[in-house]
Formats: C-alpha cells, structure tokens, sequence
C-alpha cells in the first residue's frame, strides 16, 4: 500500500516546539530548513508510488521520506548503514523531511528497503527528475539569472580496480567459469582440469599479478590463447552463449585480439590498436578509457554565475545540467544537448563559457540557432611560422580587404562557402614574405583561398587577442572550483557503485546536494544583509539619538 503524507497541510501545534529558539534558529538556517519549506513537496513521489499497489500489501515508507533520504544519502557521501543512522537520530534529517513522529515507521529504515527504492529511482531514471525538479524550484525561488552560464567536464571512477590488459583476460575467465559452474554445471564438467585450476582459485589468480615485466608478452600470449579457447568451446552452446559473462568473453577477444582467417591462431593486437571503449574491468563493462584521465565516467557540469561583485554573495550560481558519459567521449559531443535540455526546462543561457573541445566552429553553429552565444578559444592553427588568415585584414562582413603588407586585391569571387581572393602578382612576387604567406601564385594572380569555416575561426582567433575577450573569457575559471566543491562535499570522483546508471544516479543526486548547500549559503547571506539593514543600522542610529539627547540635556 502507499503511504504519502501531505506536506503542506498545517499543524495546529508546532510539532518542533520542544527545541528551544537558539537551535530552532539553527535549524531553520541550514540546509535542513531550506529543503524543509522549499525542497520536500517537490519530490517526484508520483512517479515512484505508481510502482506500488495502492489497496494490497504492507504500507510502503513515506515517500517523501525515502526520497529525501537517497538525496541526502548522495548529499553527504554516506554508506547504507550510516544512512539509515542518520535517519534514525539526527534531528537535521527529521527536520528536512518533516518527521514528526517518534515511531520506528517513521524514523526507521531497514537497509533492504533503502536498497529496494534506491534500485526503482536508479532502473526508471528518476534521479533525472529529482534533479529537473529541484533545479527549477531553486532557479524560480532564488530567481537565478541563467543568461550567462559555463560548462565543463570532470573525470569519475566508480568502485572497480585498474587493471592491465593481463588483469583483463583473468578476470573475465574466472568471472565465466564461476558463472558457468553455478548456472551450468554438467558444461563446466566437461571442460579441461588445466583452465579450471589455472583461474578459478584465488591463489592462481595471484599469481598473474606478479608476472614479471619481461614474461609480461609472454603470459598475455598464454592467456589470450586460453579464451580462445573457451570461446571456441562453447560458441555452439545457445544456453551457454546467452551469459553475460561469456558475452564479456567475446568482447574481450574482439577488443584485445586479432583471430585468423581460419579461425584458429590468435594475435595480440598493440596497445595503439585497442579502442578507447574497449572493456576495463568485468566488473564495470560500461567503463571506458579516456587517454588524457584514465579509466572510467565523466560528468558534464554546467552552471550560471554573476558577474556582479556586488551582488556575487546574494546571487545563486546554480548547476543547471549534469549529463554522465562514458570516459572516452568528447567534450564536443556534450554542447549541444547540454543547452538544449537547459532549454526545455526555461534555463537555457544567451552566453555560454566553454573551453576549446566544446567551442568546435560547428558547435558554434548550431549554438547560435539556438540563440546562445558560446565563447570558447577557437583550436590552434598547425602553422606555428608565418602569415594565418588571421593577419589579414577583415571588413565586418567577413570579406578580406588587404593583406598584411597592406595590399589591396584585385578582385574577388565566391561560389558557394568557398571564396578566393585575388593578388597583384608583381606585388606579391617582391613581398619578403612570399614563402610563408597564404597567398599562393596562379596563372594571372597570386591567389588566396579560404572558406566560410576558415574565416569564422580566423575572426575568433582575432577576437581572443583582445582584452573584451579576455575580460568575459575569465569568468569560466570559476567552474574548476565549482568541479572542486562537488568532489570535496560530495566525493564525487570516487564512488561506492559500478555501472553507468548507477553512476548516473550518484553523479545526478549529489549535483542535487551541491546546489542544496549553496542556497542555502545565499540564503544565510541574504537574511545577514537584511539583519545589517534592518536590525543593526537602526540600533545604531537610535544609540546616536540617545547620546545626542543626553549631552544636550541640563538639570534644573
């Protein structure tokens, strides 16, 4: 049966009376309040009780209550158990999500129902909709300005080990043959004593992680021979081919190795040959590998911020999308529908901060169509010596008017996105620098030749030299202390949980966390503004009074 209790409705008592007014204070500050009055009723409990029968079986957990706790779970980076503790005694939580009664139902969570709820929200996505819903309530309550906003990645792992490409081939064995000796066991009767002793033990196990660097090819030619084998042994086994873990197997043999022809000699491909999204760990076959980071997720972040000094405490910068990807993506991929799904829930941005990866002349683009402006250093040129596109002189419309020497063109012609201008040949061919100029010699002229592309990055390129440029591009600094803060409050890039929804869940949740605590830091800011003017100053001004009339007072 489900249990929702009705949040708005009133007390005729103060349920919270038994505190005295300094804790009460306290309480009414921190995060716990803030969630209390403006969080608790937005928690999608619609979408979770549909998953619930409404008139048969026991009554579920309030579920205001089991969703506010899997937010504050991710919130303060807690263990099940230190959950369910928090949840029992810590007068915050009850405060947060409007506990009012001492019984075990109300205040107690056994770790399988925490477990239960937590995989609902994790296998229908709704930590999405937890964090819309939040985001929005935020941006309208402390009415967020989201026109100018940044974006920018960070690297996670989840809870797997790092191994090497030894460690691969041993683990996916051992994961199949402990699988295929539970699930089917006359199988794994059948199969050679050799395999079974050599990685179904945990002794034999460890042995492969003492191999010896200059054994190191020899042993991965071993091991790759032996899932070979286990390959081609059960490949006509239908029950057998269904398993995951023999399908971690043919993944393994199709990313690590070259078969022949003939399907039977194997081949270790070199490491260059291996794709970036190639299996990491059994454990986590949705981790994949980035270059520049290593091994695991990333999270795209995207937040407003002011650029008011004035106003900077008392102004919100909100995290506005969080979108989790694999490791090997690119940043480039992660602009468009950051800004679109910004877009759909009324917080799109008119200028966007970005770094070179998301500022691709295509993003661009597309972005303008939008209506965003994104302001991003366009991508080196390869041509370190010499004269770029960018020396020479522009006229707003993108038309080249001279060449760095100063020199007029002759005449110019477009066809389509392709433009070439034309050069006085006996100019260009006394010009000391002919050899490393653009413009190349023709028949009639010396020609220049560029396209639309061409000529958009080299306007960038001279629009990032100057200090308007350099003045608005600062401001995308400030998304590496936000990347900071979400890993210092929220332990964001070393997570308990394996998988890519699982990690979707923790990354979603604890982005929910971070603009949690920095509303109510403005909101603390705001109310000590108010007190200052409201409560100080005229204290202040009453004492002058006082003083004034004393000294202007003469006894009889």
């Amino acid at each position: 049966m489900i249990h929702i209790k009705n949040h708005k409705q009133k007390d005729l008592f103060d349920p919270w009376s038994f505190l005295s007014p300094k804790r009460r204070e306290l309480l009414d500050q921190s995060w716990a309040g803030l969630f209390q009055k403006e969080l608790l009723c937005e928690l999608p409990v619609g979408e979770v009780a549909s998953f619930f029968n409404d008139d048969f079986g026991r009554p579920t957990k309030e579920l205001h209550t089991v969703l506010g706790a899997l937010i504050l779970q991710q919130t303060h980076d807690l263990t099940d158990d230190e959950t369910v503790n928090q949840l029992a005694f810590n007068i915050q939580w009850h405060f947060a999500l409007n506990i009012t009664e001492e019984s075990d139902s109300a205040k107690y969570m056994c770790p399988k129902t925490l477990w239960n709820m937590r995989s609902i929200v994790v296998d229908n996505d709704l930590d999405a909709t937890v964090f819309d819903g939040i985001t929005n309530k935020l941006a309208k309550v402390f009415k967020v300005d989201t026109d100018n906003q940044r974006i920018d990645s960070v690297h996670i792992k989840s809870n797997m080990r790092r191994l090497g490409r030894i460690g691969i081939f041993t683990s996916s064995i051992s994961k199949f043959l402990v699988n295929l000796k539970r699930g089917h066991k006359e199988q794994f009767d059948t199969m050679d004593e050799g395999i079974i002793d050599k990685y179904l033990s945990e002794k034999s196990l460890q042995c492969f992680s003492m191999v010896k660097p200059s054994e190191s090819a020899k042993t991965l030619k071993s091991v790759s021979a032996d899932l070979f084998t286990l390959v081609e042994q059960f490949k006509d086994h239908p029950e057998v081919k269904a398993m995951h873990s023999y399908k971690l197997l043919e993944r393994v043999l199709k990313e690590q190795c070259n078969v022949s022809d003939d399907g039977k000699l194997v081949e270790i491909k070199k490491p260059k040959e291996i794709p970036s999204d190639s299996l990491q760990n059994p454990s986590d076959p949705d981790a994949t590998y980035s270059g520049h980071k290593g091994q695991g997720y990333q999270v795209q972040v995207m937040e407003t911020y002011c650029k008011d000094e004035d106003v900077k405490e008392e102004s919100l910068n909100l995290i506005t999308h969080v979108q989790v990807e694999p490791a090997h993506e690119s940043d480039a991929n992660a602009l468009i529908p950051a800004i679109e799904s910004s877009e759909e829930r009324g917080l799109a941005p008119e200028e966007l901060l970005a770094d070179t990866l998301y500022g691709s002349d295509e993003n661009c683009q597309k972005a303008e169509k939008l209506g965003v402006e994104v302001v991003s250093p366009a991508k080196s040129t390869k041509e370190k010596d010499g004269i770029t596109l960018s020396d020479f002189q522009v006229s707003e419309k993108g038309d080249v008017v001279s060449c760095p020497q100063g020199h007029v063109p002759v005449r110019t012609k477009t066809k389509k996105t392709r433009h070439t201008v034309a050069f006085d040949s006996q100019r260009c061919s006394t010009c000391p620098f002919e050899e490393t100029c653009l413009v190349k010699q023709g028949k009639k002229y010396h020609y220049l030749r560029y396209t639309d592309k061409v000529m958009r990055l080299a306007i960038r390129r001279v629009y990032e030299k100057t200090e308007e440029f350099k003045d608005r591009y600062r401001w995308r600094s400030g998304v590496e202390a936000t990347m900071s803060e979400y890993d210092r409050r929220t332990g964001i890039k070393h997570l308990r949980v394996r998988g890519f929804k699982a990690v979707r869940f923790c990354a979603t949740l604890k982005a929910v966390g971070v603009n949690i605590f920095r509303a109510t830091a403005v909101r603390k800011a705001v109310n000590n503004g108010k007190a200052a003017h409201g409560g100080v100053l005229p204290a202040l001004m009453h004492a002058i009074y006082v003083v004034k009339e004393e000294k202007n007072f003469h006894p009889i």
